[in-house]
């Protein structure tokens, strides 16, 4: 048998996924040998470009889903699973997103478990089908570069995988499931270019020392082709968001000297600066510019999920677009306690719709004033449709989001060093906010980790990071108390990381993979009890 290129497989058997109708292909349901697919310079650049296309692939399940509209999806998966995100919400049934929400649902026998496994699988096929087609040995620089491309892509595919769901101890929630098996600290199968179907069909979820070495031998061979690529888009990773990458890394593992090692080679290696407020705050251009990042995804008129008009970023994440589904209602908010914590005189907090009678009530810019007085206190406009064009969706919607900013690297650089040296924590904390974000910032707290993760919170709200510094600093969410702008049902408060960021693996897998059988994640649904008020 040829080697092939194969994501791991999902059919339809008698356990089918609930919320959906039986899924009757294999996944994929054709696969191309790599010989095939290297065949042509032409057909190996169609590869390359078919990564950064994956951001925003649009519908990888059989029956239409909202949620289902690419890597945005799922950063917004993670954030509402946060407390930093409430969503204004009624019952109106046009939230999709209310299972992450709620800890609803969350089991392997749901939809929600099929949409991010699926969606992962094939972007690591995608990822795997570069990588296949470049022979070292023959390879040309430019084919060089390509393969550098193929290793990041694929690092940043099961980093982010290792984190969702890497079982990591939950405070009265067993790491022992439903079939007497401990799975604590166990990720994701790992599949990879030259996998017969045979070792895809038998194919165990790692550890995390496993895991973290595979993903530091592909971000080594990214660092070491990668600066063979020419191409100069920034949807294209290149070496400073290979040392991004390591940054992350090192962070999940806790090694810290290394994380502040490649945060800092990262700042030093991009051609990009912290974002100023007139970038942050314009009414056209803010959290839509793809110039302003080290790595984003562009969304194009032609593209399917933006002539979709309502499952796309735009349509999810804009306040003030006036086609998708926050044209009316859910609208997204900042979680009160962290709006209220944050200083009058930090620019940043202008992104958020100040309550009457605070500070900055009227301060917040608008793109259309009358329809900004209609959001809730606290609403967000950072992220703004194209042009600031709020009626017509197919303009509106081709918009740039960001997958790594700078701005991270030194958050990451700050905690890192406060780890290893409060002070120094402290001192790079107090640079960056004075330099860039709040002339009058101090750092105050004693907790000066906790201070930097808070300020970093503030900084990538919206953009799908904060669920991993949680997980991994074992920290409590609060979304109940006295005050709060959670709707009921999601008011849910956890003693450390909530179970729910543990994710699960759609049953499909283990129908179709024997070395699954017994070894997913327990069920975290309604695990936890909403907060009521007294």
């Amino acid at each position: 048998m040829k080697n092939i290129s194969k994501l791991i497989l999902g059919v339809c058997l008698s356990s089918s996924v609930l919320m959906t109708g039986c899924i009757e292909e294999t996944l994929p349901t054709q696969v191309a040998t790599e010989d095939q697919l290297g065949s042509s310079s032409k057909a190996t650049e169609a590869l390359l470009w078919a990564m950064p296309a994956y951001f925003n692939t649009f519908r990888v399940l059989p029956q239409r889903q909202d949620y289902d509209w690419g890597y945005g999806s799922i950063m917004h998966i993670r954030d509402v699973m946060t407390e930093d995100m409430p969503i204004v919400y009624s019952g109106s049934g046009y939230d999709w997103y209310t299972g992450w929400e709620m800890n609803k649902a969350q089991g392997d026998s749901y939809m929600y478990a099929q949409f991010h496994w699926w969606y992962y699988y094939k972007f690591v096929q995608t990822a795997n089908n570069m990588i296949g087609a470049v022979n070292t040995e023959t390879a040309n620089t430019l084919q060089l570069g390509y393969l550098g491309a193929g290793h990041a892509f694929r690092a940043l595919a099961y980093l982010d995988m290792a984190q969702m769901y890497e079982f990591m101890p939950v405070e009265g929630f067993s790491s022992v499931n439903s079939s007497g098996n401990d799975v604590l600290n166990l990720t994701v199968p790992i599949v990879k270019e030259g996998m017969t179907e045979a070792e895809a069909r038998n194919n165990p979820r790692v550890t995390r020392q496993v895991m973290a070495e595979f993903i530091l031998g592909d971000l080594n061979k990214a660092e070491e082709y990668i600066v063979n690529l020419k191409i100069t888009t920034k949807t294209l990773p290149h070496l400073d968001v290979v040392y991004g990458l390591k940054a992350r890394y090192y962070m999940w593992l806790g090694d810290y000297a290394n994380a502040k090692t490649y945060a800092r080679k990262a700042i030093d290696a991009t051609s990009v600066t912290p974002m100023t407020e007139n970038q942050c705050l314009s009414t056209t251009k803010g959290f839509n510019d793809l110039s302003c990042w080290m790595w984003g995804s562009q969304l194009k008129a032609e593209d399917d999920q933006v002539k979709s008009g309502i499952a796309t970023w735009t349509s999810w994440m804009s306040n003030e677009a006036s086609y998708g589904y926050t044209g009316g209602e859910p609208f997204l908010m900042i979680n009160r306690t962290m709006y209220e914590r944050m200083s009058d005189t930090d620019f940043r907090k202008k992104i958020w719709k100040a309550p009457a009678g605070t500070a900055l009530e009227g301060k917040t810019p608008f793109i259309n004033q009358e329809t900004g007085e209609k959001l809730p206190d606290y609403a967000s406009v950072k992220f703004r449709p194209n042009e600031g064009n709020t009626s017509v969706s197919n303009v509106g919607n081709a918009v740039a989001f960001p997958i790594m900013r700078v701005e991270e690297m030194y958050f990451i650089e700050a905690e890192a060093a406060a780890h290893l040296n409060a002070v120094e924590g402290k001192q790079l904390l107090e640079t960056f906010m004075k330099n860039y974000r709040d002339p009058k910032y101090v750092c105050s707290n004693s907790d000066v980790v906790e201070e930097v993760v808070f300020q970093k919170r503030v900084e990538l709200w919206g953009e799908g990071l904060t669920f991993y510094d949680v997980k991994r600093l074992n920290m409590s969410v609060t979304r109940g108390y006295p005050g709060t702008n959670f709707y009921d049902t999601a008011r849910l408060n956890t003693k450390g990381r909530p179970a729910w960021m543990n994710m699960n693996i759609v049953r499909q897998e283990s129908d179709n993979n024997e070395a699954l059988v017994g070894f997913g994640n327990p069920d975290p649904t309604d695990f936890y009890k909403p907060w009521i008020s007294e």
